[in-house]
């Protein structure tokens, strides 16, 4: 059952830590799961808040990798990325442990500035190079794969930054997700392999929120000002 078919859905979630299904062990104590696909080379983010009222909770590692699949009840899950636990938190009373994790896709070589020229190279040469070079698989829109670029250096300049710059001038956007270095337009709802994004429709039966106002703060009916006549060295207002 869709969420977007108007019919009562049940969200379900699969956690993973180093490669073991801990969802028995965290499916009674769960208060809240959510997941932030971020663009560019934001990191994604994972937030997991757990009930330890008992005070059995045992703390995890730092660095411990927690991988996520989502969906809803009698359909596919889909993967949403390996994380690592990067921040922990205990509060009370109630007690309660949060557990946050990033993106585990992301290199450090990505951070590390760099001196390059490429000369007559296409938008594809560029990408590929930089992605072999961080050990990422490249994923390039087939339009910007083939645009030719007379000559770009990358001065003093990460990886990350200088694919971001690129991006840009051509009214592109770049990400890492799940080990694949994504290039590809923004706004023509097409995934990076250039197939169509399907379309969902989001009805008021399935949710909805909002909110609107009307103030008359803001609201002028003409302005004063100052100004001097340096023939007649006096103030003057309009």
């Amino acid at each position: 059952m869709s969420f977007f078919s108007g019919i009562e859905s049940t969200p379900i979630f699969v956690l993973a830590a180093n490669g073991v299904n801990i969802n028995a062990q965290v499916q009674g104590r769960l208060i809240s799961l959510s997941m932030t696909d971020n663009r560019g080379f934001e990191a994604d983010q994972i937030d997991i808040e757990l009930d330890d009222s008992d005070g059995q909770l045992a703390l995890p590692k730092r660095g411990e990798k927690l991988s996520l699949h989502l969906g809803w009840k009698n359909e596919a899950l889909i993967y949403k990325g390996t994380f690592t636990v990067d921040e922990i938190e205990h509060s009370g009373t109630p007690d309660r442990l949060m557990i946050r994790g990033r993106s585990a896709d992301f290199r450090e070589t990505l951070n590390v500035k760099r001196e390059q020229s490429y000369h007559q190279k296409t938008l594809g040469d560029i990408v590929r190079t930089l992605a072999e070079r961080n050990k990422l698989k490249p994923v390039i829109d087939n339009k910007l794969d083939k645009i030719r670029i007379s000559h770009i250096d990358q001065t003093n300049e990460s990886d990350g930054s200088f694919l971001t710059r690129v991006a840009k001038l051509e009214g592109a956007i770049v990400a890492v997700k799940d080990g694949n270095l994504l290039f590809m337009r923004q706004g023509e709802g097409l995934t990076a392999s250039g197939q169509p994004i399907p379309t969902m429709h989001i009805t008021r039966s399935v949710g909805d929120g909002h909110r609107f106002s009307l103030a008359d703060r803001g609201a002028y009916t003409g302005v004063v000002a100052n100004w001097l006549n340096t023939r007649e060295p006096k103030n003057k207002k309009r």
